[in-house]
């Protein structure tokens, strides 16, 4: 069934995502998957050294995550832009959940399109990424 512009309102929540924890096996694996070998991510010494406590992950697994939020609602193509701020680190052990918001509803350049503000937190509802997605709908 394909998502229609008639039936969201601003305010509506789109499902959320929440994923496994984050672990050293997961920064492991994104530096493989992202070419990303910021030693800061996986080794932690060189983190120590840098006044951390231990890795952390990557900002643009994060910032994956919340496109995964996006195309587990609509199919890519629907995309039209996504941007992101870095507002936090995410610790290993921290749960991401991405949440979005629908913000406005408008058209432009002959389509139907929504505004949704995005966000990834933690567990704690401490916010690690915002941003603003905008995407077409049927």
């Amino acid at each position: 069934m394909t998502l229609q512009f008639s039936t969201v309102q601003v305010g509506d929540e789109i499902p959320l995502l929440t994923l496994q924890a984050i672990n050293r096996t997961t920064l492991a694996l994104y530096c493989g998957a992202s070419g990303d070998h910021n030693p800061i991510h996986v080794d932690i010494d060189f983190a120590r050294k840098a006044r951390m406590p231990d890795v952390f992950a990557h900002g643009m697994l994060s910032a994956a995550y919340l496109g995964r939020l996006l195309t587990a609602w609509v199919p890519q193509s629907q995309v039209r832009s996504l941007s992101v701020r870095f507002t936090g680190i995410t610790q290993l052990g921290h749960i991401p959940i991405c949440t979005g918001t629908i913000a406005e509803k408008f058209e432009a350049d002959g389509e139907k399109r929504v505004r949704i503000d995005i966000k990834c937190s933690n567990q704690y509802g401490e916010e690690k990424l915002a941003g603003i997605a905008v995407l077409a709908l049927a």
